[in-house]
């Protein structure tokens, strides 16, 4: 009988082979569960174990002045140009370019031969004519002239008088005089020189006192009166303040610009303001003490502002509250007290939650023992610990 062939494969092959797209499907639902799973883990550990170096800063109550600023232009205290009464030739000069005089002091005679002449001229009819007054007097006394001669005399006697005091007046108008102490300009005129009424011989201005005119907001016409004090700087003198005071407020507001007209003097003993100067005006408007914090701890979002402060070794984001505003400064309103400590560097790299190392502590510890707290070396070696390192749990 011929052979039959009688298949050997296992039963169990057709069910395998079935099975396998369960075991597939099985196998990428795996997969995909714990790629999913992973990225989350790994955010978690790298978040648990970051920790950001900042440092910190302590709410502080301290003044805060509250100012205004302008722009001003310096005048001296008293000015004037001297020029000449009189057309005639100048006879002397008595002073130099840039001297400081004393009031009442020579500065420029012109010619006055004639003039002096003429007083003395004068000086000898009227002591003659106060001699025959005199006699016509006597005379009327006992009745030896008529009283309309002796008058007469004394019109003529008093004519003569007034006469003398114009001729004075204009001999000492060829001497030109300071009229007030102060620091005298250029010279422009010279010795022989003919000048005509009115001509520029120099100018004369007091420094001892700086005035200086601005303009300020009219909102402010509240906040300023008579004896403020203010502050002035200019460019050529950049480490020195001049410290002035409100003299005067003007009574009217420009309708134009509203704002209104402030004049304030500034002592100058020392010569180093001129006229002419621009100077920048600060005005003291009130000093109180307020909480403080530097500028760079806040962090705005939106509306609302924000702060780090640390609790634990973690960082813990608050919401505060600011006022008014000064360079590098701000008014804290609320959200703080005096005394908290806020992160002032390092703040943009944390997070709410971050762990934080805070840095500059050993410094800290060092100053106070300089000042006489000297720290235990178990407080040195806390100090120099991280928050994590002295029990804080991040």
């Amino acid at each position: 009988m011929p052979n039959k062939s009688v298949s050997t494969a296992p039963a169990s092959t057709p069910t395998l082979i079935s099975r396998l797209p369960l075991f597939i499907i099985v196998a990428i639902l795996v997969a995909l569960i714990t790629y999913l799973q992973w990225p989350e883990a790994k955010q978690e550990k790298s978040t648990f174990k970051r920790v950001v170096a900042v440092k910190m800063v302590p709410v502080l109550l301290a003044e805060f002045i509250e100012s205004v600023e302008a722009v001003g232009t310096a005048r001296a205290n008293e000015q004037v140009v001297i020029t000449s009464k009189y057309s005639d030739l100048v006879d002397e000069i008595y002073f130099d370019d840039g001297q400081r005089v004393k009031k009442g002091a020579k500065l420029v005679k012109l010619n006055n031969q004639e003039e002096l002449a003429k007083v003395n001229e004068l000086k000898a009819n009227l002591s003659e004519s106060q001699a025959h007054l005199k006699r016509l007097s006597e005379l009327l006394a006992s009745r030896a002239t008529s009283k309309s001669l002796v008058e007469q005399q004394e019109a003529k006697t008093k004519a003569i008088e007034a006469q003398l005091v114009s001729a004075r007046a204009k001999l000492n108008d060829l001497t030109i005089r300071a009229p007030f102490a102060g620091v005298l300009g250029f010279r422009e005129a010279s010795k022989g020189a003919y000048i005509d009424a009115g001509d520029v011989i120099t100018s004369l201005d007091d420094l001892s006192i700086i005035k200086v005119d601005f303009h300020l907001p009219e909102r402010l016409l509240t906040h300023i009166h008579v004896g403020q004090q203010v502050s002035a700087v200019n460019s050529a003198y950049k480490d020195k303040e001049f410290i002035g005071k409100i003299t005067a407020i003007d009574s009217r507001i420009d309708s134009s610009t509203r704002s209104i007209k402030v004049r304030a003097t500034i002592s100058n003993k020392a010569l180093k303001l001129h006229p002419g100067m621009l100077l920048n005006i600060s005005v003291l408007l009130q000093v109180e003490n307020i909480l403080q914090l530097p500028e760079s701890s806040i962090i705005p979002i939106e509306d609302i502002h924000y702060v780090f402060v640390e609790k634990e070794g973690k960082a813990i984001r608050k919401a505060i509250k600011i006022g008014r505003r000064h360079p590098g400064v701000v008014e804290v309103l609320s959200g703080l007290v005096e005394g908290e400590h806020v992160v002032v560097e390092g703040a943009l790299k944390l997070r709410d939650g971050y762990a934080v190392n805070i840095i500059g502590q050993v410094a800290e510890v060092e100053a106070e023992a300089e000042a006489g707290n000297k720290p235990t070396k178990s407080a040195k070696e806390k100090a120099n610990k991280t928050p994590a390192e002295n029990g804080s749990k991040t």
